[in-house]
């Protein structure tokens, strides 16, 4: 056999990221790195021709006037003709692609309309931008649509929902729901940019805003409990408001949403590909796809998480983890924020059985986190049917129930 050619030879320690090993039956390593920058950016009023943010949102040097615009039916309703007259202001030319989504249409059907609507449109792959524009189902739909367009293909996220704006719009997972499987489906991909602009939130009904602040609630327990002092004083005011100053409130709704988005973003961003499975933004996330995908079309993402909350509090009680003035203190917010403790769907037997499904998610652990108080958590791998059991128990009784 031949000697390998001098030329082909590697050395064993490559800056190049490529290392060939053996003579005779060689083998290549390949390593390489793909950066990741995106932009999160607070912008009231997107919508006012004087604003110039969504005209340029994903705009290179290369792009025309054309946008290809994804829009859920019911933003549509309440602001499609001020979006069409600021394309117009703009001198734009946008193709709408209208989605009519809920959770039960989270599915491949719903990519597979995006991306047929973009082979009409001819987009070009790196230059006309894709922009979402709705909440957080709609966004997820169209971030998987655009991971696999092309390979991938870059869209700007403007959620328009609480829940859009706290959780789903700010980092880059993106998925659809597979027959009884919640985000069964998905991938990593970052959008170029994402605008996030609360004055959407003055036509969104007050159970979607309840749906959201339970996203806040999590960060609150889990990690910030000046969070939770102002989720604990203006509760009320934030759902009646839509999170818009008062004068009862000022500007609570402001400084909620910052500091919500700013614990998600710590949280998400030293592991945005999740290869550490032992994360703290899983709190609320062990039982509730199993509860939210049994219960549809009863409760919102939200709300599931929020049971899941409860469930999890009561078990942190049972382990002198929250004493009872603090287990009382959050029962009394979820009520406040108007977000279920309980919902019939929740036997003991399928949550146990819901643990089982997401051990296998977190590769063989439980890693649960459970909250310390208020403002920490901890995480866990025994939680047992014993103790699903009695927080079911508990829960059913109004165990957390407070006015």
């Amino acid at each position: 056999m031949r000697p390998v050619p001098r030329a082909l030879r590697v050395p064993q320690q490559s800056t190049t990221g490529l290392v060939r090993q053996g003579e005779h039956e060689p083998k290549w390593l390949v390593q390489a790195e793909k950066p990741v920058h995106y932009e999160i950016r607070m912008a009231n009023d997107l919508l006012d021709p004087s604003r110039d943010d969504l005209a340029e949102a994903g705009a290179t040097k290369r792009t025309d006037n054309r946008r290809f615009v994804v829009i859920d039916a019911r933003v549509e309703a309440h602001y499609g003709h001020r979006l069409r007259a600021y394309m117009k202001a703009h001198r734009l030319e946008p193709w709408f692609c209208t989605l009519a989504v809920e959770e039960r249409s989270k599915t491949m059907d719903s990519v597979t309309q995006v991306v047929k609507e973009l082979d009409k449109f001819g987009i070009s792959r790196r230059h006309d931008p894709i922009i979402a524009i709705g909440g957080g189902v709609l966004l997820d739909v169209v971030g998987f649509a655009a991971s696999l367009y092309r390979r991938s293909t870059p869209y700007v996220r403007v959620p328009t929902t609480l829940i859009g704006i706290v959780d789903a719009g700010v980092g880059v997972k993106t998925g659809v729901n597979f027959e009884s499987h919640k985000n069964r489906l998905g991938t990593y991909f970052a959008p170029t940019l994402a605008l996030l602009d609360k004055t959407f939130l003055g036509t969104l009904d007050e159970r979607h805003v309840c749906n959201g602040l339970a996203e806040i609630l999590k960060i609150a327990l889990i990690k910030d409990e000046e969070l939770f002092k102002l989720l604990e004083a203006h509760g009320t005011e934030l759902v009646e408001s839509r999170l818009q100053p008062t004068s009862a409130s000022g500007d609570a709704g402001q400084q909620v949403l910052e500091r919500a988005i700013h614990g998600m973003l710590q949280e998400l961003q030293p592991n945005l590909w999740e290869h550490e499975l032992q994360r703290l933004v899983d709190y609320g996330h062990t039982f509730s796809p199993s509860i939210e995908m049994r219960a549809l079309p009863d409760l919102l993402h939200g709300e599931a998480v929020n049971v899941d909350m409860a469930l999890t509090t009561v078990i942190a009680h049972g382990r002198g983890l929250v004493t009872d003035e603090d287990r009382s203190r959050i029962g009394r917010v979820m009520h406040r924020l108007c977000l279920p403790r309980h919902h019939p769907v929740c036997d003991a037997t399928s949550l146990v059985t819901a643990l089982e499904d997401t051990v296998r998610h977190r590769d063989g652990y439980q890693r649960l986190p459970l909250p310390v108080g208020i403002g920490d958590a901890r995480f866990v791998n025994d939680v047992t049917p014993e103790e699903i059991t009695h927080a079911v128990d508990t829960l059913a009784a109004g165990g957390l129930d407070a006015g």
